[in-house]
């Protein structure tokens, strides 16, 4: 059964064959990779990893253009799904383009509502946070994205040229629980 994890070391391998179905140059949205971190070698993984859960400690600073984040990985066992993670506060670029939740989901994982499993977990942990809503954004062309946040409770604010092209932009109001957690009640 799928599950939220906090990273580690111990997927390194299924994190590298995710990292290959997803090619090269593609973003691994949530992830919180940067283009200088070393994942390739274990030594430099388990410091890419320390320094996710670092990102959380609100105590500490955090690399420049950064925000305090939470990380979860999907996983399944050993098995590395995909990734979703909560930005404690907006700045400038994430407000334009970010948002406070990102997430993605390895190609051969797509299409068992992970994402939707995430994000709904995820939205919880932000009201936990004692946050009141949350943004999300995605490409205009990925209807999967656009579903997960819509059945999310996610409201569109606009559709608007970014830094890093055109971003859907969509609100999550927190207070009162989502529609599913409604539903469930």
């Amino acid at each position: 059964m799928p599950e939220l994890i906090p990273p580690t070391p111990r997927l390194h391998s299924s994190w590298l064959a995710a990292r290959e179905e997803w090619g090269g140059e593609a973003d691994m949205d949530g992830a919180g990779l940067g283009s200088d971190d070393d994942v390739d070698s274990p030594e430099g993984f388990a410091a890419w990893v320390d320094a996710l859960h670092r990102r959380a400690d609100r105590t500490l600073p955090v690399e420049q253009g950064r925000v305090h984040a939470t990380y979860w990985w999907i996983a399944e066992g050993d098995t590395y799904l995909g990734a979703i993670d909560l930005r404690h506060h907006l700045n400038s670029f994430l407000l334009d383009a970010g948002g406070h939740i990102g997430y993605s989901v390895r190609p051969s994982a797509r299409g068992r509502g992970l994402a939707g499993r995430a994000l709904e977990s995820v939205l919880h942990e932000a009201r936990v946070m004692g946050m009141d809503r949350v943004l999300l954004t995605c490409d205009p062309g990925n209807t999967a994205s656009v579903r997960t946040i819509e059945r999310g409770g996610g409201v569109l604010e606009d559709v608007r040229e970014t830094l890093i092209g055109p971003k859907r932009r969509y609100w999550i109001d927190l207070w009162p629980a989502s529609p599913r957690a409604r539903r469930a009640s």
